[in-house]
C-alpha cells in the first residue's frame, strides 16, 4: 500500500469517527474543523456510575460493604455488567425461561436460591455453553466432575447440556462443600477455584470465608460477579435496562417422549414426530451425534415442543419477575 493510499484510509477513518460522536441532527459539517473540543458538551452520553448498596444479603448471609476493599470489589464488577450491555441483557432474557425450571430444583435440594446466579455467571443461561476447557452446560461442569456427579457423558450423550440434570448434579455438589465449609460463598469461590485450592488456602491463611482470602485474580472475583448479578436481576431497571415482557424468552412447553431403544437415526426419529433435526437438537442439547447405540437400554426422555410453543403469536406468555419488565 502507498504513502496515498495509506493517508487516504486514515482520513476516512478519521471521519467516519467524527460523524460517530456528531449528533444525529447537527448541523455543522463533518470535517476536521467541526471536531469536538475537550469539555465540549452535547457530544457524548452521558455515563453513570452505578450505585454501590452499603449491605445486601446473599444466601441468608448479610454482608457488609463498609470495608473499602468489598466495596470497591463488587464496584469493579457491577460496574463492568452494567455497562457489557449484550451479555446482561441476554441473562435476564434467557432467565424467564429458565428460572422457573431451576429455582424449583434448588428449592428441592435444599440449596439457597441466590445459588441460582452460578449458573448465569458460568453460562449466561445458555444450556450449550461450551467453554476453552472444555467445561460444558448452564453450570458448566468439565466432564470428569460430571460423571462424578452422576452425569452421563460420551459421544452420543452429554447430560451436562440437560438442564434439569445439570441442575441437580449441581445441586449435589454445592451440598457436598457446604458440608465442608458450612458457608456459601467458600463454596461458591470452590466452584470456581476448586475444593482443593480453597480448602487449603482458607487454613494457610487462618480464615473462615473466602471473602476474606486471597487468591488468584479471577476467583477473587467470582463471589463479587455473584453479588453484582444479583443485584441487576433482581431490579434491572434500577441498572438502567428496560425490557417489555414481550422480549423475555418464553419457557417452551413439550410433549416428552421416552426412549429406551437404540435409536438408528435422530434426523428419521425427529421427523417421525412432527419437527426437523434442528428443533430436536435444540430442544435436547444432551442429544450429541445423529444416532443412540443405547446398549443399556437407559430410558431418556426427550422433548418435543409443541407447535403453539415455537410460535410467538400462538406461545403462551408470562413474567418469572416483574422487576424486569417495564409495562
Amino acid at each position: 500500500m502507498n504513502k496515498y493510499h495509506k493517508s487516504l484510509l486514515g482520513s476516512v477513518a478519521a471521519l467516519a469517527l467524527i460523524a460517530f460522536l456528531v449528533p444525529i441532527g447537527d448541523a455543522r459539517a463533518l470535517t476536521p474543523s467541526a471536531a469536538p473540543e475537550v469539555g465540549e458538551t452535547g457530544v457524548y452520553s452521558e455515563v453513570i456510575n452505578p450505585r454501590i448498596p452499603s449491605k445486601l444479603k446473599f444466601a441468608d448471609q448479610t454482608i457488609d460493604l463498609d470495608r473499602t476493599d468489598r466495596w470497591e470489589r463488587l464496584d469493579r464488577e457491577l460496574t463492568s455488567m452494567v455497562y457489557t450491555h449484550g451479555n446482561t441483557l441476554l441473562a435476564i432474557k434467557r432467565a424467564n425461561r429458565y428460572f422457573p425450571m431451576l429455582a424449583p430444583l434448588l428449592q428441592k435440594n435444599g440449596v439457597p436460591s441466590d445459588l441460582i446466579y452460578l449458573a448465569v455467571i458460568e453460562s449466561t443461561l445458555n444450556p450449550r455453553a461450551l467453554s476453552p476447557a472444555k467445561a460444558g452446560g448452564l453450570w458448566q461442569f468439565m466432564p470428569t466432575t460430571a460423571k462424578e456427579y452422576g452425569l452421563e457423558v460420551n459421544d452420543y450423550v452429554d447430560e451436562r447440556y440437560d438442564p434439569v440434570k445439570a441442575t441437580e448434579a449441581a445441586c449435589r455438589y454445592l451440598k457436598k462443600s457446604y458440608a465442608k465449609y458450612g458457608n456459601w460463598e467458600s463454596v461458591a469461590a470452590s466452584y470456581n477455584g476448586g475444593v482443593a485450592r480453597i480448602t487449603n488456602e482458607l487454613a494457610a491463611q487462618q480464615v473462615d470465608t473466602a471473602y476474606d482470602l486471597y487468591l488468584a485474580d479471577e476467583t477473587m472475583r467470582y463471589m463479587f460477579r455473584l453479588l453484582a448479578m444479583k443485584l441487576i436481576m433482581e431490579n434491572p431497571k434500577d441498572y438502567g435496562f428496560r425490557l417489555s415482557s414481550d422480549q423475555l424468552y418464553q419457557p417452551l412447553e413439550y410433549t416428552t417422549v421416552e426412549v429406551s431403544t437404540p435409536v438408528e437415526d435422530w434426523p428419521t426419529w425427529a421427523k417421525e414426530h412432527g419437527i426437523d433435526y434442528m428443533t430436536l437438537r435444540e430442544n435436547n442439547p444432551w442429544i450429541r451425534a445423529k444416532s443412540l447405540p443405547n446398549k443399556t437400554g437407559k430410558t431418556y426422555l426427550v422433548n418435543v415442543p409443541t407447535k403453539d410453543s415455537m410460535s410467538r403469536a400462538r406461545q403462551k406468555k408470562s413474567v418469572y419477575n416483574p422487576a424486569w419488565v417495564t409495562d
